[in-house]
């Protein structure tokens, strides 16, 4: 492969950036498992590091708020000396309520810094001169770059039609000026798709058949300082959330501001609990529907269940009714190996707690694309909150609203017409949200041959995604495969192009909008000029291809102009803005009580019609997970760590560093299960599915239940140009069988069952 760093123009500030051993990564270290795996209220060296060797330099500071993808948003505040990023700040203070800016930013947000001078960045355009996937590679300019990706794009759609062109969802580092993108896809006529194979989707997808508002992601922090009793069904916060703005503010807080009880239901012991001395309940992964189905048999055949509220604001109580009436908690513990007692004592604790009380759902390993149930899971837990009375109500589960910018009457922005063509796996997942696709059915439209352009936008579908071999068999059917990333990811590797990009550091981005029971904006603005002259911002990037594609006229604006149009309409300047970092805006009027349900009956659904016409049962109800593990096997989970985020991070020296100290990289395998295989922590296995078989070292732990295996994501890297994740540890995406969830085309990405031996020395 062509050295990427080869030309790169190298400045002092690069040098000493690249040659350093981050700071933060030893001052972590030194600091304990807060700095690891809560918030530290630290700075990212600050007085110390990298910092302290740069104190008598003049400073500059700029606000702006983390781009990594989680739904933190935290402001950071950056601190510029000699052209470079010294340290970041994040918040402090220990009076700020539930409802204020939170921003007490994690380390993964602090650390993306270090991508500014990494020597494994892209820096100028590329393309394609070996075989696809080889990773051969020569620098060209931009021009020959744009008007050769244009032209391209023009003849794929003349040939194949609009549905030929798609979009994955970007899953690494979130920048706002990445609307540019849809925008000049429907100005081209291509097809528009965004996600659906991970994290919060069916969470996302049940809305308009359950309650049919937005702003409900579980028992909210909104609402966590008045609970009585929350329980959190495969959901990790301070692992994977960390930090955050607003409604995801610090978990770790909970411990000293609210005297609610919190219970995580899971298979693993995660740093949650031994976070905040929580209960933990170990269950069969796959089947938290089944408790939670247990649970509302008992509430309903016990009556204790909100008459009332039942009455007045559901529909369909009658059907879910008779058929709970199966679901004993004695049917459950067959299933999820709770005992029945105990799923009898959590619905009377729920019920007694009740309305201050509602289930917290989870980002990946129950409510995120796990399993064949985990649509119909997300709808138990909101049967399970509406059984409870605890819409609405203080301490229960909310609805908040999100701000929105306001309509921008000047006529550069005029919105361009959208493409007629049909989406994408419309007609194979009907429930899929209007604003959301599938990546699943994209990548099986891809193998058909039916997709011959892909655009991918801080996206690594061939190592991010369930089953990397796939997307390597799909990217060798198409015409043109664009990346555009900061880092040679395996998809880039894959690519005919690969366009570099600023870091969020070097750009300014458009304006976020975050609800809860008070709204506030926040944006990312310019923190030092860019470092390599060749790198380009996202929207720079799509007004070129526009131009180059004839669709100029619906790109005669900056992000900057952009960014100012969304505030005006807010009442916000972008100089506010740039001064304060986060502006709260006018009172949204929150008011607890019954909130409004959004649905075709007007009230909360336990029976949905378009729901049984998908092919799915229409009343909320009992289905089982795909893949049972048989004798000999383990059911294997996986998740993130509050190291990383995806795969953006992996190759970050400083979080690099921290990972190979704590060996973060290694297979969770329960005490009992080691001792049956004879396997001491640190020992060598080969672990083997359907699909893949990979050898990695072993934690042994009393923080997993027997039977179950956990493997933390984003390792096992096959780009040889990060050459710090390059090989390290293994990766959970390739064990993974290609299957997606009837109905919403989520990929299933737990419904895998492995084996593990020993490999002998």
């Amino acid at each position: 492969m062509t050295n990427m760093l080869e030309n790169a123009q190298v400045s002092r500030r690069t040098f000493m950036k690249g040659s350093a051993l981050a700071g933060l990564g030893a001052a972590a270290m030194g600091t304990g498992a807060v700095s690891l795996f809560g918030c530290s209220p630290s700075a990212d060296g600050a007085k110390g590091g990298d910092a302290a060797a740069t104190q008598a330099v003049e400073e500059t500071t700029t606000w702006g708020h983390c781009a990594i993808n989680c739904p933190g948003r935290c402001s950071l505040k950056f601190h510029v000396q000699d052209d470079e990023v010294a340290w970041v700040e994040t918040y402090t203070s220990k009076d700020a309520g539930f409802d204020e800016v939170q921003p007490r930013a994690c380390l993964r947000g602090r650390t993306y810094r270090r991508w500014l001078a990494n020597p494994d960045r892209i820096n100028y355009p590329m393309k394609r001169v070996g075989k696809r996937g080889e990773g051969k590679f020569e620098q060209i300019s931009w021009d020959e770059a744009v008007d050769t990706i244009a032209s391209e794009l023009k003849r794929i759609i003349d040939e194949y039609g609009n549905e030929s062109v798609y979009i994955p969802y970007a899953t690494g580092v979130s920048s706002t000026t990445a609307r540019s993108l849809p925008r000049f896809m429907n100005c081209i006529g291509g097809c528009l798709g965004s996600y659906g194979d991970y994290s919060a989707m069916q969470m996302e997808m049940i809305v308009p058949h359950t309650y049919g508002a937005s702003g409900f992601s579980g028992s909210t922090l909104n609402a966590a300082e008045d609970a009585a009793l929350i329980l959190a069904f495969g959901t990790s916060p301070t692992e994977t959330r960390q930090g955050g703005a607003v409604s995801h503010y610090d978990w770790v807080h909970l411990r000293e501001t609210t005297k609610g009880k919190m219970i995580y239901i899971d298979p693993r012991m995660n740093d949650s609990v031994m976070g905040r001395s929580a209960e933990w309940q170990p269950i069969n992964p796959g089947t938290d529907l089944a408790l939670l189905m247990a649970m509302a048999n008992v509430l309903i055949e016990e009556d204790l269940y909100d008459h009332d509220f039942v009455e007045q604001n559901t529909y369909g109580f009658e059907e879910f009714a008779e058929q709970a009436k199966e679901y004993t908690p004695e049917w459950a513990e067959k299933i999820t190996d709770v005992p029945a007692e105990t799923i009898q004592e959590l619905a009377r604790s729920m019920a007694k707690a009740a309305p201050a009380a509602s289930i917290e759902s989870g980002w990946r390993s129950v409510i995120g694309c796990s399993y064949k149930n985990s649509f119909e899971t997300a709808r138990a837990i909101t049967a399970i909150n509406s059984l409870l009375g605890c819409w609405g109500a203080k301490g229960g589960a909310l609805i908040t609203s999100s701000p929105k910018a306001g309509a921008i009457e000047d006529a550069r922005f005029k919105a361009p017409a959208k493409p007629a063509a049909k989406r994408i796996g419309d007609a194979e997942y009907p429930l899929v949200l209007a604003s959301a696709g599938t990546n699943v059915a994209a990548l099986q439209a891809t193998l058909e041959g039916e997709i011959k352009g892909l655009f991918f936008y801080n996206s690594n579908a061939a190592k991010g995604y369930a089953q990397p071999k796939k997307w390597t068999e799909a990217l060798e059917k198409t015409d043109l495969v664009v990346t555009i990333d900061v880092q040679m990811s395996e998809t880039a590797q894959q690519s005919d192009y690969v366009l570099p990009e600023v870091t969020y550091l070097e750009r300014l981005e458009l304006p976020e909008f975050v609800g809860g029971k008070k709204h506030y904006v926040g944006m990312r603005t310019v923190a030092l000029e860019k470092i390599h002259p060749e790198t380009r911002t996202c929207d720079e990037i799509f007004n070129g291809l526009a131009e180059a594609c004839g669709v100029g006229e619906y790109f005669q604006f900056t992000a900057e102009d952009w960014a100012e149009a969304q505030l005006a309409t807010v009442g916000v300047s972008l100089d506010q803005m740039k001064k304060e970092g986060v502006v709260e805006l006018p009172d949204p009027h929150f008011e607890y009580g019954v909130p409004t349900f959004k649905t075709a009956s007007g009230k909360f659904e336990f029976k949905t019609d378009k729901v049984g016409e998908a092919g799915l049962n229409p009343v909320i109800g009992w289905i089982p997970r795909k893949v049972t593990p048989q004798s000999g096997e383990f059911a294997i989970v996986g998740g993130k760590q509050g190291i990383h985020s995806h795969t953006m991070t992996q190759n970050i020296e400083a979080l690099h560093a921290i990972s190979r100290e704590y060996h973060m990289e290694r297979l969770w395998m329960a005490a009992k299960d080691a001792a049956d295989l004879g396997v001491q922590t640190g020992d060598t296995v080969e672990v083997s599915s359907s699909e893949h078989t990979g050898q990695v070292e072993v934690r042994v732990t009393q923080r997993l239940k027997p039977g179950v295996v956990f493997l933390p994501t984003h390792y096992g890297g096959d780009a040889p140009a990060q050459t710090r994740a390059y090989h390290y540890g293994i990766s959970l995406t390739d064990f993974i069988p290609l299957d997606a969830e009837p109905g919403v085309g989520s990929m299933m990405s737990q419904e895998v069952a492995v084996t593990v031996k020993k490999v002998e020395a």
